[in-house]
């Protein structure tokens, strides 16, 4: 799924922590919870669909009310939900073929679970999620995994039989843990104008009881929710929540100052000092997995074909002034595998801010300074348009910075900001010259849904065979070791080819209300809103 905006990886180091999985799942849970209460979250962005699998955003409303096999903890590591157990090698879960070429994953579904509308949920769901997504009438945001299937048994109404035709050990980071479908609701529907896109029925500690578009979503209780806390009493606590929808920072900073909103992520660096002095609000550091980046439209703008012409923007981003910007919060990085995964590669190309280096490449290239300062070549000014997300006042801060480092080595860039759909549409179709953006994944990002030839979230059009094959032999493999090697060397190569510039990692700024117990930060795309139903107001 995009956002890998949704992605993971070697499924044997994601071992199941059986005792506690729960309680993990839930953030821990104090001595005196209390039941009841409303709590009002910020958004910081348009809402496009309430289907999980459509939206290109990530789904903090859907973690609410739609559930997952597994899902990622605060750790991020895997524990089960409405599965019994996680999958492993180990405990029997994952079978690989005697060629090794393909493999089983069963899971055991958990008994009594059931939809908001109080039907069973069962095996069928699950199979029918597979087949629902992959429909080719389905336009889906991603329908990454589904083509891995080969066809799903249900040999009982709580288990399921997955057949891959590949070892495919990003298989936790694709359909079943963003959330399953119902099929007493969708089947023989339209799932892409079904009102289910206002209106999921899920699982989950939620259900929708108002989408009003552009302005909120009201959530209630789920009456029918499966999950009990360890006194036995029924979850979720909290009676309902509203997700107010507001892309402007600024409006969205007001209103935490005055209490209207109790709870919003991606506070702005710049404002966060204010909101720390607020009365009764804290403010949390999500060490989210997430890098900010620099992609160039490889498609339609013929200078950034040129691998100098990138290497040179690269050498002449300020990186650390980048950061500095940002009140220092943001990680300079060098490779678009961010430094907490154990396969990260220290040894790729590196790029340090180095003005002088930038301007001889770009020299060497042709492009030679005009009467203005800007560089032009066969008549043509080195002159573009950058696009960021309009109103996320971060990544305005920083693309500020982007463009008076590269004027200094004589290119010209001009804002080209959008937001809601034209944001997401111009983002994943390319419609842009250059964009400013960061991509927060799974616990076990697959890399090939940016950088892959046919990658969902390619939007520039990169293209590389032999990123593709180190992709490919990364993403078919559960030996870590083969899978590690992989991996650098694909980062390597990348880095060598710099299709994309990976410009820092950047932690989410969240401000809660000290109201709110049980609340723990998650740091994959499955959101802090994955584990909701141990929340509760003091």
């Amino acid at each position: 799924m995009a956002r890998n905006p949704r992605f993971n990886h070697s499924a044997s180091r994601n071992a199941l922590r059986l005792a506690g999985a729960a309680f993990i799942l839930l953030g821990g849970m104090a001595a005196a919870q209390q039941r009841g209460g409303t709590l009002t979250v910020g958004l910081g962005y348009d809402i496009d669909t309430l289907n999980v699998y459509s939206t290109g955003f990530l789904g903090d409303v859907q973690a609410a009310v739609v559930e997952g096999l597994v899902a990622p903890d605060a750790k991020a590591n895997y524990v089960p939900v409405l599965a019994t157990q996680v999958p492993t090698v180990r405990n029997g879960g994952i079978k690989v073929a005697a060629d090794g070429k393909s493999m089983t994953v069963t899971y055991r579904l958990r008994p009594g679970a059931k939809w908001s509308d109080g039907q069973p949920l069962t095996s069928a769901d699950v199979k029918f999620t597979w087949e629902a997504v992959k429909n080719p009438k389905f336009i889906a945001e991603s329908k990454d995994g589904t083509e891995d299937i080969t066809s799903i048994d249900t040999p009982n109404a709580t288990t399921v039989v997955v057949n891959y035709k590949r070892v495919a050990p990003d298989f936790m980071s694709t359909l079943f843990t963003f959330g399953i479908l119902p099929k007493h609701a969708l089947d023989g529907k339209d799932l892409n104008t079904d009102t289910y896109n206002e209106k999921p029925l899920g699982t989950g500690p939620f259900r929708v009881k108002e989408f009003r578009r552009g302005q909120y979503v009201i959530l209630e209780r789920n009456p029918y929710y499966w999950r009990k806390d360890s006194k036995g009493v029924q979850l979720p606590y909290l009676d309902g929540m509203i997700f107010k929808i507001i892309p402007d920072s600024n409006t969205l900073v007001t209103q935490l100052r005055t209490g209207e909103v109790q709870l919003a992520y991606g506070i702005p660096y710049s404002q966060v000092k204010q909101l720390d002095g607020v009365p009764g609000m804290r403010i949390v550091k999500n060490n989210v997995l997430s890098w900010q980046h620099l992609d160039f439209n490889l498609k339609t703008v013929d200078a950034f074909k040129d691998p100098n012409v990138r290497k040179a923007f690269a050498y002449a981003i300020n990186k650390s002034a980048v950061s500095k910007a940002l009140g220092g919060y943001p990680t300079p990085i060098n490779s678009v595998v961010v430094p907490v995964f154990s396969y990260t590669n220290p040894a790729v190309p590196k790029y340090d801010y180095n003005l002088t280096r930038a301007k001889q490449l770009l020299d060497a290239a042709g492009w030679k300074p005009g009467p203005d300062g800007i560089r032009v070549k066969d008549g043509k000014r080195m002159s573009f348009k950058i696009m960021a997300q309009a109103g996320r006042s971060t990544d305005e801060d920083a693309q500020q910075v982007i463009i008076a480092s590269l004027k200094q080595a004589g290119i010209e860039l001009q804002p080209d900001n959008k937001s809601g759909v034209a944001f997401r549409d111009a983002r994943y179709k390319g419609n842009y010259d250059l964009f400013y953006g960061g991509w927060i994944t799974s616990a076990d990002p697959t890399y090939s849904v940016f950088f892959g030839s046919k990658g969902v979230n390619n939007g520039q059009g990169y293209s590389n065979p032999r990123i593709d094959t180190l992709l490919t032999r990364a993403e078919s493999t559960l030996d870590p070791t083969q899978r590690t090697a992989a991996l650098r060397e694909f980062q390597t190569a990348l880095m060598t080819d710099l299709p994309s510039i990976p410009i820092t990692s950047n932690p989410s700024m969240i401000a809660v209300t000290e109201k709110l117990g049980g609340f723990v930060p998650n740091p994959t795309n499955m959101t802090n809103f994955v584990n909701t139903s141990g929340w509760y107001l003091k």
